[in-house]
């Protein structure tokens, strides 16, 4: 039973099209805010055989539609480790996160390493600020409980990256709507403060970004590490990364990144 209730859990919370079970390295994805994981796990089939892609799938969506939102970021950060912990013991991973996934994939990260001294090898994070920017707080200060449907609309078309025809379906829009609230509402009930001289991984850490989405505070990612820190600007706005060229560099880049940390 134990393995069944493992399996299942990897089942629904994991999407990995891509089998690499000779893979060195196992890159977790962590999507955006309202985002499903198609995009992420397709890129398995981008990368070579020493790194098996995966993405994470929170509830309230695509097969996990009938399970309630998760309620905060504990829950979320506590489902993920339960469920990978076995699976990041045994291999080197590293993290990809976009906009909201990279505060649960840093999220995450901090669990494993305060609780299991486990740490990525690499964290890559996108379109995000440090997690203990101010720059976070007027996301923090969204009314999301108040918040017009036209607004959280807006918030999305400002940011891009949803399909304008998918939101003509008014129940695939109103799915988004209600997603994007909810993942909204998780990031508002996370918050880290980084103590004095405490520097919480040894990872190198890579931040990329847009280079017309509005800027984003990551000087501060440099406290967060003893590793490297370092950052590149792609052309785009907010979702950058959907454009098959920006793909193809965060491939190679990622690619060179996780073989440099000499496995």
């Amino acid at each position: 039973a134990l393995f069944s209730w493992g399996f299942l859990g990897m089942e629904k919370l994991v999407v990995c099209p891509y089998k690499k079970p000779d893979a060195l390295c196992r890159l977790i994805c962590f999507p955006w805010a309202g985002g499903g994981t198609s995009q992420l796990a397709q890129w398995g089939k981008l990368f070579s055989n020493s790194i098996e892609v995966s993405s994470v799938r929170l509830p309230g969506r695509e097969s996990r539609l009938k399970e309630p939102f998760a309620k905060d970021m504990t829950t979320i950060v506590n489902e993920i480790t339960s469920v990978l912990l076995k699976e990041l013991q045994e291999k080197p991973f590293a993290f990809f996160g976009h906009s909201f996934g990279s505060y649960i994939s840093f999220a995450v990260a901090l669990h494993l390493k305060e609780k299991y001294g486990l740490e990525p090898i690499h964290l890559f994070v996108s379109g995000a600020h440090a997690p203990q920017s101010e720059e976070l707080l007027p996301i923090k200060s969204i009314p999301i409980y108040d918040a017009r449907d036209e607004d959280i609309l807006t918030y999305i078309q400002i940011l891009g990256g949803t399909p304008s025809e998918l939101m003509q379906n008014e129940d695939i829009k109103e799915h988004v709507l209600l997603t994007f609230r909810e993942d909204i509402r998780v990031l508002q009930t996370f918050s880290f403060e980084n103590a004095e001289r405490n520097v919480p991984f040894s990872c190198d850490i890579t931040c990329f970004n847009g280079s017309e989405d509005k800027p984003h505070d990551l000087e501060a990612w440099h406290d967060l590490t003893s590793g490297d820190t370092s950052f590149y600007k792609l052309p785009g706005g907010h979702f950058y990364l959907l454009e098959p060229s920006n793909e193809i560099f965060l491939i190679k880049h990622i690619t060179r990144c996780i073989e440099n940390a000499g496995l």
